[in-house]
């Protein structure tokens, strides 16, 4: 009985070590023999190591050079332009009279030129000319040729006699005298006798608008007042009415849009407020007011 265990336990031995060495590569072979310490044939297991492998290795392929990258320059964001040689001078620094001043408000229709216009030619309009010059791709010069005026003169219209005397649409014109304290400073120039309001910036002129006033038994008071707080989309609570724009100056009068002046004109009256008609021209004048500014009420 031991000696059968004995030899199952050298063939399981044997087994093992042909699985493990068949795995490897090595090489077995067997030899039996009987002298076994108990008669038993015992088998002897003989491994033999792989030969070394004599083919020799295959030349490599070499690895091609790496071609170089070609890198193209990315194209400008615009193609080039040929500005034409400029023309003879038409009008430049130095000139005055009526063309310089149509010149000046074409430019202004186009926002190149800001301001008053006027006969004479000065830095801004050198200015002006330039940029326009340089947008439309025409030599710039900062004087007009023939090219500039004819551009000019397409984009435009001809200028209206408001625009030439710096007078905004709807304002009106009276010769009437301005106040000697409104020739300094920033003033609402009131004035009773051409039911007029002008907007007066260090003496120069910038607008002018009709108004009309209090009855007899409201007057609008007279005199040198300053604007002491402003209200765009006001309401009286004493009138319930609306007073858009209003500038006040005196406790509750104020200038300031009356729908009531715009559809019946001089047939009615304020409460002692001076009451502007011309909607967009008191909103503009909303807007180039500040508070303390000068309020001139006189009679001329």
């Amino acid at each position: 009985m031991g000696a059968g265990v004995t030899r199952v336990a050298s063939v399981a031995m044997i087994s093992g070590v042909l699985a493990g060495t068949c795995a490897l590569g090595y090489g077995v072979s067997r030899a039996t023999s009987d002298s076994g310490p108990t008669g038993t044939a015992v088998q002897a297991v003989v491994i033999t190591s792989p030969e070394p492998s004599t083919s020799a290795s295959p030349t490599p392929t070499p690895t091609p050079a790496p071609r170089p990258r070609q890198v193209t320059a990315p194209l400008p964001s615009q193609r080039p332009v040929q500005v034409p040689e400029p023309g003879p001078r038409l009008l430049g620094v130095g000139d005055h009279g009526p063309k310089v001043r149509d010149l000046q408000a074409r430019l202004r229709q186009l926002a190149w030129y800001f301001g008053d216009v006027g006969d004479t030619w000065d830095k801004q309009t050198t200015a002006a000319i330039k940029g326009f010059q340089d947008k439309r791709r025409i030599a710039e010069t900062g004087y007009v040729d023939q090219r500039t005026l004819d551009r000019l003169h397409e984009m435009t219209r001809t200028p209206t006699r408001d625009e030439l005397a710096n007078r905004l649409p709807g304002d009106l014109h009276t010769d009437a005298r301005l106040d000697p304290r409104c020739l300094t400073g920033r003033a609402m120039c009131i004035d009773k006798q051409s039911s007029t309001i002008r907007w007066v910036v260090d003496g120069k002129l910038r607008r002018t608008m009709a108004v009309r006033f209090g009855a007899s038994y409201s007057p609008t008071r007279e005199g040198l007042f300053h604007v002491g707080w402003k209200s765009r989309d006001h309401v009286s609570h004493l009138y319930d009415s609306s007073m858009p724009f209003a500038m006040f100056f005196s406790g509750g009068q104020a200038v300031h849009y009356s729908s009531d002046f715009a559809a019946r004109g001089y047939l009615g009256a304020s409460h002692g407020c001076v009451n502007v008609r011309d909607y967009a021209g008191i909103q503009w004048l909303f807007d180039q007011v500040d508070i303390g500014d000068k309020v001139v009420i006189y009679w001329s």
